[in-house]
């Protein structure tokens, strides 16, 4: 029986290092914003190539606090995809300000560049570019948009962990980096989790204080803050679990490549790696137009796949009236939504295994 993600098997590979890091934790006393947490920060910077490494309790966290540190909020607008899981919006939407929702480039499905420049307007301050599915967006483009727009980036990197922009990791390139630790991802906790990266003094400095009602180390607020700690527990598997993050992802692209190798049926389509890029497939995602018929016929052989994502975030009844867009301009957006499917894929998954689920695929005719 195979599934699209699978966490415990994560646990069960590193099973007894996370126990042993947990029972040290836990026999320190120091539960939160300890050792494990500094040590975490510290190891994910040099990771990222980054100058700092902030800890919060979710990838939505990361995002929204960094908006409030950038100080963005009500009136101001944020363009970003509506392909992409719903935190996204949801971290515009709590800092008060509009998801201005483009389209996306029709061969990678990350953000289309072009589709930013026309909507940027007076109200614009930041542009959130989401590297989905571990593909990583076109950055040059898009940093050269905000240089020339004077615009904030911040880099959703929830699904994509190590991956690279010619050479270049993920939330190292714009001004913040998002990150979210939730089970099912590349580096994922037993728990949520979240980071925020920069080489921003100033703006490390800023959500260190907002993550904890605004203090500073005499617990003195400068501004309001909330409650957003990276659990002590949560950072001592994930400094577990780092260490081994490169060799995982290797195992995924390996795994990606087997698949492309190995699928031959032509009602399935690839999507593209963007060239020069190192793409860590937290997801592996086909096409299909006939996807309903394939996802049932797929259970039945034991292969359970998952749907990212099966309606456009924007769409979303709770977050519809909150997102300015243009249905008519969305057409790769709102089309891809009925065609995606995800197929098993985690480290753990064994070659053999990816060659079983490609010989039902192509036996799918």
């Amino acid at each position: 029986m195979f599934f699209a993600s699978y966490p415990f098997a994560q646990f069960q590979a590193h099973k007894k290092e996370i126990n042993d890091s947990i029972s040290k934790t836990l026999k320190s006393g120091n539960y939160v914003l300890g050792d494990q947490v500094k040590d975490f920060e510290h190891s994910f910077s040099k990771f990222c190539n980054v100058k700092y490494s902030v800890g919060v309790n979710s990838g939505t966290d990361a995002i929204l606090l960094s908006l409030k540190a950038l100080n963005i909020g009500s009136g101001d607008e944020v363009i970003t995809v509506s392909h992409t899981a719903l935190a996204t919006l949801s971290a515009i939407i709590s800092s008060g300000a509009k998801p201005v929702i483009v389209d996306l480039e029709k061969d990678f499905l990350t953000i289309d560049p072009h589709k930013i420049s026309r909507a940027i307007t007076k109200k614009t301050r930041a542009i959130i570019p989401v590297h989905i599915y571990g593909q990583v967006c076109d950055m040059n483009k898009i940093m050269k948009i905000a240089r020339e727009n004077k615009l904030y980036v911040i880099e959703d990197c929830a699904q994509a962990v190590g991956a690279e922009y010619f050479g270049k990791k993920v939330g190292s390139i714009g001004h913040v980096g998002a990150f979210s630790f939730y089970p099912t991802k590349n580096l994922g906790a037993i728990g949520d989790g979240g980071m925020v990266t920069t080489n921003n003094k100033q703006i490390a400095n800023k959500i260190s204080r907002s993550r904890q009602f605004g203090w500073d180390k005499n617990r003195s607020t400068l501004e309001h803050g909330q409650s957003s700690r990276l659990d002590e527990l949560q950072a001592s598997i994930l400094n577990v679990k780092l260490k081994y993050l490169e060799l995982e992802n290797k195992k995924r692209i390996n795994l990606a490549k087997l698949y492309r190798s190995s699928i031959n049926n032509p009602e399935f389509q690839f999507i593209k790696s963007r060239e020069g890029c190192k793409h860590v497939y937290h997801l592996f995602v086909l096409k299909t137009k006939k996807r309903d018929l394939y996802l049932n016929k797929l259970k039945k052989e034991g292969i359970y796949c998952g749907i990212h994502y099966a309606l456009p975030a924007h769409k979303h009844n709770g977050y519809q009236k909150f997102c300015k867009f243009k249905n008519s301009n969305l057409s790769i957006t709102n089309s891809i939504c009925n065609q995606v499917i995800t197929l098993p894929m985690y480290p753990e998954l064994k070659s053999r295994e990816v060659k079983k689920i490609s010989q039902i695929i192509n036996s799918l005719l």
